[in-house]
């Protein structure tokens, strides 16, 4: 009797194996094939961000280089490719499970698929703001030298209104990315508060005389006018 239960349980098992042999070589022939696209899409995916010369761009404006003195070996057409790769990773991997059957690894791995284009949004988001605060640096900083102000204003106004680009593209890539949203939503209000405040406060104390004098100036306009 208990020999009976043993032999039946083994041929269970075996028709099992069986059965699964061909969702099994299904899986491993869709898993190669799956990786050399990916691979390869990857590798166009960073062939065109060379071409459209994104890397020296930020090469240009410096990001680079700062990158490099921090130890990190950066690149644009780099990232893109990596993930453009991961991504097509994952959709293989997704059809894989869906092969074999594992419905919980499917569901994963599609959340995981679905959040992947966020990260190239929010990339891109920040490569962006990094090349719109260097050119606003340099419109403001040229501007600022053709209106003859002082060369010791120039260079810390310019450096404000591309850090405020920058500090906006960071957050709003955070945004994108769904990190602590609200938060974020927070601490950007807080900023604005803090600097309308600053300014209120430095024009306040600092700028009355001057202020005094373009309300007259402006008085003696509107009299002469009349």
């Amino acid at each position: 009797m208990v020999t009976n239960v043993i032999i039946q349980a083994l041929l269970n098992m075996w028709a099992t194996m069986i059965a699964f042999i061909p969702d099994f070589m299904s899986a491993v022939i869709v898993l190669i094939f799956g990786l050399v696209a990916a691979s390869g899409l990857g590798q166009l995916a960073k062939r065109l961000t060379r071409a459209l010369k994104l890397d020296d761009i930020l090469t240009r404006i410096g990001f680079t280089q700062k990158a490099a003195s921090l130890g990190i070996n950066f690149t644009l057409s780099r990232l893109v490719g990596w993930l453009v790769k991961w991504f097509f990773v994952i959709v293989v991997l997704i059809a894989v499970a869906e092969v074999l059957g594992w419905a919980q690894v499917t569901s994963f791995l599609h959340d995981v698929a679905l959040y992947i284009p966020n990260v190239i949004v929010a990339v891109i988001i920040l490569t962006v703001g990094l090349i719109a605060g260097q050119f606003v640096y340099g419109v403001v900083e040229q501007a600022l030298r053709i209106s003859k102000a002082p060369a010791t204003a120039s260079k810390p106004l310019a450096a404000i209104a591309k850090w405020a680009i920058v500090i906006f593209a960071f957050m709003a890539a955070l945004i994108q990315l769904g990190v602590a949203t609200q938060l974020i939503e927070i601490l950007f209000s807080g900023l604005v508060a803090m600097l309308a405040l600053a300014g209120g406060l430095a024009f306040g104390l600092g700028g009355k005389e001057r202020a005094a004098r373009w309300l007259e100036a402006i008085e003696r306009e509107f009299s002469r006018h009349q």
